[in-house]
């Protein structure tokens, strides 16, 4: 039985690293071990960055949803908890919506909130 030499596949794996290297600026889109590295560390950042997104956008709707409960003479956490009192179930994504696009929706569940913590 002849000997199968592993070039074929070295090759493969060479070509699918610099696949994912390609747009990288200098020996990191070129050379193959620098290439590597740099794609491990992408990979893992990519990761990493999915989670980090939610985190924030998370951190946006809260803000959005402060400045615009403070327009209304509430905080954030009063006009949380006022909205929990009131039994009203709402998201944070869709509240940071409202407090964008519909300032008198808004304004109204402020009300509410306020009406539920007096």
């Amino acid at each position: 039985m002849a000997r199968i030499k592993g070039g074929l596949n070295a090759k493969k794996r060479h070509n699918r690293v610099l696949k994912l290297a390609k747009g990288y600026r200098g020996a990191r889109s070129k050379q193959y071990r620098i290439a590597k590295q740099s794609v491990m560390r992408a990979l893992a950042s990519s990761y990493a960055g999915r989670k980090q997104r939610k985190r924030q956008f998370r951190q946006l709707w809260i803000a959005r949803i402060n400045a615009a409960a403070r327009l209304n003479g509430l905080s954030y956490s009063r006009f949380m908890y006022g909205l929990k009192q009131a039994g009203i179930d709402m998201n944070r994504k869709m509240l940071a919506e409202m407090a964008v696009s519909d300032a008198e929706g808004f304004a109204a569940l402020a009300t509410i909130a306020k009406e539920k913590l007096a």
